[in-house]
Formats: structure tokens, sequence, C-alpha cells
């Protein structure tokens, strides 16, 4: 899951930064970038990830959630979680989790005047640093419900981090009613294309873990699963007609704690 700060070498995500618009990348991120778009369009699936982020937030608050824990964030740039939150109500609070130290500098540097979000340095796989942070005991109260989103994130855990007792953790801390959100990298759908991606993936140093709809699934162990289910993350609750790569890349779903 550690991704480089090194201004030298691409950083995974700086480099999703830019494919999402952002101004917090640089020159090699931008060049290793667009020669990646000419073998598939890793571009769309970052696009793809970060649409359906924002219809599970919108969901999340539609369903009264006005509190969110967005681990694995990454840089918080354009159509981020607290953007899409506070446009449905301006009291919404929201913690980002990252373990990379550029990638949360850049996030304080953005979040500096902002009394409703912060980020957290830490590791998702110890749940315990996150739940405990300064910032996360100031904006959450986790005897309330609150959203914990693990978007295209658990990939980056081996099987040897056993992911479900990671997401168990969480789930432990999260009060009735909470909700669980998860897009995952899969082989199932396209393999070629999950090839291509985890090849590229460790040009940046990252491995990548992807897995099947069974082994997602388990993730939300604890959950009551909202329609339409688990599914392809570029189909959930999106009315648009989706195709190519980013359609079959990452399953996607929403799950409520059990009351």
């Amino acid at each position: 899951m550690t991704t480089n700060g090194d201004a030298e070498r691409p950083n995974v995500a700086r480099i999703f930064d830019y494919y999402l618009g952002g101004a917090h990348n640089f020159a090699v991120d931008r060049e290793f970038a667009e020669r990646s778009t000419k073998i598939f369009a890793v571009d769309e699936a970052a696009r793809a990830a970060r649409s359906f982020l924002r219809r599970a937030v919108r969901l999340c608050a539609a369903a009264g959630i006005r509190q969110f824990l967005d681990l694995g964030s990454g840089i918080p740039t354009a159509g981020n979680v607290h953007e899409v939150a506070e446009r449905i109500d301006p009291t919404s609070r929201v913690v980002y989790v990252d373990n990379e130290p550029a990638t949360v500098a850049h996030g304080r540097t953005m979040l500096r005047y902002s009394r409703t979000a912060a980020i957290v340095h830490a590791d998702v796989r110890d749940p315990d640093a996150v739940l405990n942070a300064p910032e996360t005991a100031r904006l959450l109260d986790l005897d309330e419900p609150v959203a914990v989103l693990m978007v295209s994130i658990l990939p980056y855990l081996s099987d040897h981090d056993r992911p479900v007792d990671v997401v168990a953790k969480y789930r432990e801390a999260m009060a009735p009613g909470s909700h669980l959100v998860i897009s995952h990298l899969t082989a199932d759908l396209e393999p070629d294309l999950m090839d291509k991606l985890a090849a590229l993936a460790e040009l940046t140093g990252v491995t990548l873990t992807p897995r099947s709809e069974s082994a997602v699934a388990e993730l939300f162990t604890g959950f009551d699963l909202v329609e339409p289910g688990l599914v392809p993350a570029s189909r959930w609750r999106d009315d648009a007609e989706t195709t190519g790569p980013a359609s079959a890349l990452a399953y996607g779903g929403v799950g409520v704690r059990h009351r």
C-alpha cells in the first residue's frame, strides 16, 4: 500500500490527482499518466472510481449520515468527499486518511482553513491509530452513524494483511445505522485489463491484489447491502449506460451496519 513521495518518481496519489483534474502533481506524474493512457484508459477508470465515490456519498448523506471517514483517500482533489457532503449539509464532517507523507502534506495544505475536514497520517491496516487520531476524535462521534469509505484502497492490502479482519475492526467501531462503502478491483470480468493495470502499478512500486466477487462480498459481513447490491462499481446507481474498460475493473457496493 506504500506509495512513494519522491518528486523524481511517479506517485500513485499524484497520478490520480492528475487524472481527476487536480493541480497537486508533478511533471513526472503527468508524463507517466500520459504514457499509461496509451496502454488503456486508466484515466477513465480513475474518473469512474471517483464518480462511484460521489454517488455513494450522496446516498449516505440522503440516509442522514453527516460524518465520513475516507480511508486511503489519496489527495482530496476535485469532487472530494467534503465537497459532495457539504453541498447536502454544510455541517458534515470528513476525516481523510492516508499513509503516504507527501499525500498527507498536500491534503493538510488544501484543508488548512477547514473546520469540518481534516486528514490523518495513518495506515488503514491500523484501525486503532486511525480511530484514535486527534483529528478523528475532534470531528467524528463514533457513537453516532458514520460512513466509512474504502474506495479503491483494499486492493493495496495483500491477503497476508487479512483485509476481512481489517474491515471487521472498523465495523466493531461503527454504530448501528452506519454505512460501509467499498469499491474493489477485480479480475473476474476483464482479466487481461486487470493484468495491464497491475503491471502499470508495479512501475510505481505498488502491488495490487484484485479479488473475486465472493471475496469482496465477504468484506460486507455484518452489513446489509443496499440496492442494487454488489455490482460493477461504474454501474452502481448510475442511470447512464456505462461501457468501456472502466465498467469492468471493480465491484462496488454500500452496506448498512446491522441494528
